[in-house]
């Protein structure tokens, strides 16, 4: 007989674009739970394959911290389960979740891209418990254990399945959601629009492709030092809560500028898209307008997404708002400056130099606290998988039950020696 409790009763808020979140629900009720879902538009409804424990959502956002209770009262609620803390559903629900006793299941994308994902309890990123944790404590802890981690895999997880997903549940927000007219999107842009940029991506990626591999190509045969920078997407959670900055422009202003004033002559600066940048925000554009403002125009290249290993191999600095590549800039020692709240942003390997001095003469990172930190993240709050490919599914659902059942959350559990060994990452079918 299982030893999970039948008492725990989980409801699903809004998860990742695709299946994972059915199949979490599954496999929590094989566990003898009890699961529900709130949908708020017929994205979410599309991939809950379980139509009697889906709950659908259609009234105003203002009217949904009082229906959330009712729901929480109505079923016996224990446990919330979401997909990022900030957007304003999720943001709501967890204030009410914590005000009320709830455990509190967030996921996110992996501090440790591409092939890792984040479950945490409470809050995530910026509102992630390791933004209190110092280094020491993560050495301590660690004298718990003797795993080595895992080396990052030289594989690019599932990017093409992300936009794929992406692509079709926005059609069927656009197309079938008659239903939830009175609620809006946290985007600021219409679905219309956001499916439109989507269908766009996936039909130009090779294209894509080609135009990354000559702008990678003209920087590692180019034979000058440079800087890099990592973009973030402007309407990324972590960007618009936990940085100063309002807009892309803002910080690609800071950058361009103290490059221009700190950095030395021959140096050049690399401007890295994200990954998923769609276009609606003319970066390319604006990176053009502020080097030839600063008379720099030579000197600064734009690249669209794409791997990042090819560029930092012989970075000789990186610098980002928060984002969680700055992981691989530390992983390889290179000297990081970030603008924003980050998990990873540690006095003993983040630069706290001013820009311009960051430039001219960068400080090296602790190398080996980083180690510390990065083993503490994988023993912990980084799962081996992936939300949107099949074999990354698998793989993640080896573990991420049993980690949600658990009474410590994954830093508590590690700390006090109960938590479950860990997987070593495995690449397999």
């Amino acid at each position: 007989m299982s030893n999970a409790a039948p008492s725990r009763v989980f409801l699903f808020l809004q998860g990742p674009h695709g299946p994972f979140f059915h199949r979490l629900g599954l496999m929590l009720r094989k566990a003898r739970a009890e699961v529900w879902r709130v949908g708020f538009n017929a994205g979410d409804r599309a991939f809950w394959y379980h139509p009697a424990s889906y709950i659908p959502y259609t009234d105003a956002l203002a009217d949904w911290p009082e229906r959330f209770r009712a729901l929480v009262a109505e079923k016996g609620v224990t446990d919330i389960v979401l997909y990022g803390d900030t957007r304003p559903v999720h943001a709501r629900a967890v204030e009410i979740a914590e005000e009320l006793g709830l455990t509190i299941h967030v996921f996110e994308e992996g501090y440790m891209r591409p092939y890792w994902v984040t479950y945490e309890r409470g809050g995530s990123n910026g509102n992630s418990r390791l933004m209190d944790m110092s280094v020491g404590d993560m050495q301590e802890a660690l004298k718990l254990s003797d795993m080595e981690a895992p080396l990052p895999p030289a594989h690019w997880g599932d990017m093409r399945q992300h936009v794929f997903y992406g692509a079709l549940y926005h059609f069927f927000v656009l197309f079938r959601n008659g239903a939830y007219r009175n609620l809006r999107s946290h985007r600021a842009i219409p679905v219309t629009k956001e499916f439109q940029l989507y269908l766009k991506r996936l039909l130009l990626m090779p294209f894509l492709a080609l135009d990354r591999w000559v702008s990678t190509h003209r920087i590692r045969t180019g034979g000058f030092p440079y800087h890099l920078t990592l973009l973030q997407l402007e309407h990324d959670s972590s960007f618009q809560q936990h940085s100063n900055f309002e807009t892309m422009t803002d910080f690609l202003r800071v950058v361009i500028e103290g490059f221009a004033e700190g950095a030395p002559g021959h140096h050049h600066l690399v401007i890295k898209a994200h990954p998923l940048e769609d276009g609606r925000v003319p970066v390319r554009k604006t990176v053009k307008a502020l080097a030839r403002a600063c008379g720099i125009r030579d000197r600064v290249h734009y690249v669209r997404g794409g791997k990042l290993a090819a560029l930092l191999n012989d970075a000789r600095t990186a610098v980002t708002v928060n984002s969680t590549a700055g992981q691989q800039v530390l992983w390889r020692g290179i000297p990081l400056k970030v603008f924003g709240r980050a998990v990873y942003s540690k006095p003993e390997f983040v630069s706290t130099q001013p820009l311009t001095e960051f430039f001219a003469q960068p400080s090296r990172p602790d190398n080996k606290a980083y180690k510390d930190y990065r083993r503490f993240l994988l023993e912990t709050s980084q799962l081996p998988g992936g939300f949107y490919a099949a074999r990354g599914r698998r793989q993640l659902m080896r573990q991420v039950v049993d980690m949600m059942l658990a009474g410590e959350d994954p830093y508590d559990g590690f700390a006090s020696g109960t938590a479950a060994p860990r997987q070593q990452l495995r690449l397999v079918n």
